[in-house]
């Protein structure tokens, strides 16, 4: 994998703000403080997003520590379209780009023809839902895509539609339809350009030994796109260890505060220690550094010091054949390097030499 010059860090607000808006105000401030980059939310209506029968996933119970409808637990957390045009504009003053998941055809629109947002993120659950995949390629703008859950059959399944429907193309007559398209040309051109792959483990706090970290390279070599990281992992660890193996994006869940009641918070970041992994990401950007191999300029002047010469491991008399056990490598190394060792066994000394002198070539050489 390869890196990049600057890994975008999403602040993940997600539903961290428990549907008060005063909240998600805090959350963009804490976020644009953090040195984030982006600070994404959830946009969706509690109506369409689940049945009366949907019931909670087992971490959400915990977090919660409740067991309700997932339909009642959604309807307390959405924000309104007046309260996604004040979060914008508090982006906006804070410096800091807005973003956020649609997880319905409404909620899609409403983001790209109201709110003009120029990225879609594609939250895990929506890897299979085929029409909002196909509506976010017809609408041309950037997406980034969450596996989490997804087999790789999804993926590439995913893949192919958001391509489908960047090349403009309609709906299908059925999926197999779309198969292979992102490998085409000018799917491939266009991907490329507009489409980010997060590897994700959706369990929120995800266990350390579920991360998988290296199905990024996995993730990129079936797609040949960007890769990222969306971590909802405990601590920072994970995030900064994907920035060194090439992601180009993390994702990670902030909150005011770990212990306020809701899904997400115990599987997020509070602010400082927010911080703290974006100045561990930025410091191991630029650890990153090229990839070429060659001595520095801050290397060059410490080569005097650090390596050694030829020396005289005895006395030496003027016009003795030297021999191996009069010569040993000592700093400091502004004299014979002793890779010409065997060079120089067998000439004649030009002069006499004490314990430990420089060793010069012969004739001046």
């Amino acid at each position: 994998m390869t890196s990049t010059s600057h890994v975008t860090v999403i602040a993940e607000a997600g539903v961290n703000h428990n549907g008060r808006v005063d909240l998600a105000l805090a959350l963009v401030d804490a976020a644009a403080q953090a040195g984030a980059d982006v600070v994404k939310f959830q946009t969706f209506s509690a109506q369409q997003l689940a049945t009366s029968a949907a019931g909670m996933a087992d971490y959400q119970k915990r977090n919660v520590g409740a067991v309700e409808p997932q339909i009642d637990m959604l309807r307390r957390l959405e924000l309104s379209p007046e309260a996604h045009r004040t979060l914008i504009t508090r982006c906006r003053e804070r410096g800091i780009a807005f973003l956020s998941s649609p997880f319905d055809m409404e909620s899609l629109r409403f983001l790209i023809d109201e709110l003009n947002c120029q990225t879609i993120k594609i939250p895990s659950g929506e890897i299979t839902n085929g029409p909002l995949l196909l509506a976010v390629g017809n609408s041309g703008r950037r997406s980034i895509i969450s596996t989490g859950m997804a087999e790789i059959s999804e993926i590439e399944a995913g893949l192919d539609l958001l391509a489908w429907g960047y090349l403009g193309r309609r709906a299908p007559e059925q999926i197999s339809q779309v198969a292979g398209t992102r490998n085409l040309p000018k799917a491939r051109e266009i991907m490329q350009a507009k489409v980010v792959v997060l590897q994700c483990t959706t369990e929120y706090p995800a266990p350390m030994d579920t991360i998988n970290l290296r199905a990024m390279e996995t993730l990129q070599a079936l797609s040949g796109l960007p890769v990222g990281f969306s971590d909802h992992s405990e601590g920072i660890a994970a995030a900064i260890a994907a920035t060194a193996l090439g992601a180009v994006m993390i994702e990670k869940h902030v909150t005011l505060d770990r212990s306020l009641p809701g899904p997400d918070h115990k599987a997020s970041i509070e602010p400082d220690e927010f911080a703290r992994m974006v100045a561990g990401i930025r410091a191991v950007e630029k650890a990153l550094g090229t990839g070429a191999k060659a001595p520095l300029p801050i290397e060059i002047a410490n080569r005097a010091i650090a390596r050694k010469s030829l020396v005289a491991a005895r006395p030496i008399p003027a016009g003795a054949v030297i021999a191996d056990d009069d010569l040993t490598a000592m700093r400091p190394g502004t004299g014979v390097s002793p890779m010409e060792f065997w060079s120089v066994v067998g000439t004649v000394a030009g002069r006499a030499y004490n314990l430990g002198e420089l060793i010069e070539w012969p004739n001046g050489r």
